[in-house]
C-alpha cells in the first residue's frame, strides 16, 4: 500500500499520525510539501518520505490525499497530474466537486470527504462521499484513511458534503463560540477566568458524552434539567424570546451557501 498526501498541515498530519497508530508503515506514505521546515519536521517526526514538488514517486500510489485549500486544489492536481498514473484522489477541500478533482488530476476515481478540526486529537467525524462508480477496494481504503482521525459517515449523494461542510466541518467554530459567550457570563458574574474556562469546557464535554451515550433525543435530555419555573427555563425562556434556535438555522444554512460558492469560485473545471 502507498498514500500520497498533497500538502503537509495540520489536517494532513493528522491523518498521517492516525495512519501510522493504525499500523500502516511510514515507508507507505509519500508527503509533497513545499515548506521546507514543514516538511522536515514530518519526515523527523513519522519517519516518512516527502518532497517539495511532486516527482515520479507518486507514480504506483494507491491513493493521493489533496490536503490543500480550495483555491490551491486546481493548482496542486494539474501538478501532480503527470505522474499519477493510478490509484483514486480523496479530496479534503471544502466546496470543490469530485468532478473538478477529476478533470484536474486525471483520476477517474475521486473521493470527497469533509472532516473538521477535533481530528487533529482523534476526535473528529468526517462526511465522506464517492459515487457509485467507487471500487470497493478504494472505498475500504478511502474510510480507513479518514477514520485515522475519528467517526467517518458516508453519503451516496455528493451534494450532501455542502450541508456536511456547514453543520460539522463548521461546527467546532460554533462550539468555540457558545463557549467563548458562556465564559464571559461566567466571569461577568465573578468567576476567575480559569475557574469560567474549565466550568464552560466541562459543561459541554459531559452534555455531549451524555447525549452520545443516553441514545436519547436530545429534546428528552433538555427537557429534563428543565424543571418548570426553575432557572434553567427562565434562561431558555430568554434564548427563544431572543429567536435563538432560527438564528442558528440561518447561521448554518449561510455556512451551506458559502460552501456552494466556494464550489463556483474554485471548483469550476473549465475555468
Amino acid at each position: 500500500m502507498k498514500i500520497a498526501f498533497i500538502g503537509g498541515g495540520n489536517m494532513a498530519t493528522a491523518l498521517i499520525g492516525g495512519l501510522l497508530r493504525d499500523g500502516i508503515e511510514p515507508a507507505s506514505i509519500h508527503v509533497v510539501e513545499v515548506d521546507a521546515e514543514r516538511l522536515a519536521v514530518l519526515k523527523q517526526r513519522y519517519g516518512i518520505e516527502g518532497a517539495s514538488v511532486p516527482d515520479e514517486r507518486l507514480r504506483g500510489v494507491d491513493a493521493t490525499v489533496f490536503a490543500v485549500k480550495p483555491q490551491q486544489m486546481r493548482e496542486a492536481c494539474t501538478q501532480c497530474r503527470p505522474w499519477l498514473d493510478s490509484g483514486f484522489a480523496l479530496t479534503i477541500a471544502a466546496g470543490i466537486p469530485s468532478a473538478s478533482v477529476a478533470a484536474w488530476s486525471g483520476r477517474q476515481q475521486v473521493v470527497r470527504a469533509m472532516p473538521n478540526t477535533p481530528a487533529l486529537i482523534g476526535a473528529g467525524i468526517t462526511g465522506i462521499s464517492g459515487g457509485t462508480g467507487l471500487a470497493p477496494a478504494a472505498r475500504n481504503l478511502a474510510d480507513r484513511i479518514m477514520r485515522a482521525a475519528g467517526e467517518v459517515v458516508w453519503f451516496d449523494d455528493e451534494s450532501m458534503l455542502d450541508a456536511v461542510t456547514a453543520v460539522s466541518g463548521s461546527g467546532p467554530a460554533y462550539v468555540f463560540f457558545f463557549i467563548e459567550s458562556l465564559q464571559a457570563a461566567a466571569q461577568a458574574m465573578g468567576m476567575t477566568p480559569e475557574q469560567a474556562r474549565r466550568m464552560s469546557i466541562a459543561t459541554f464535554l459531559g452534555a455531549s458524552q451524555l447525549a452520545q451515550q443516553s441514545g436519547e433525543p436530545v429534546e428528552v435530555l433538555r427537557e429534563r434539567v428543565t424543571s418548570k419555573g426553575g432557572t434553567t427555563a427562565a434562561a431558555l425562556e430568554k434564548m427563544r424570546t431572543f429567536g435563538l434556535r432560527e438564528h442558528i438555522t440561518q447561521a448554518v444554512f449561510a455556512a451551506l451557501e458559502r460552501s456552494r460558492e466556494l464550489a463556483k469560485t474554485y471548483g469550476d473545471s473549465d475555468r
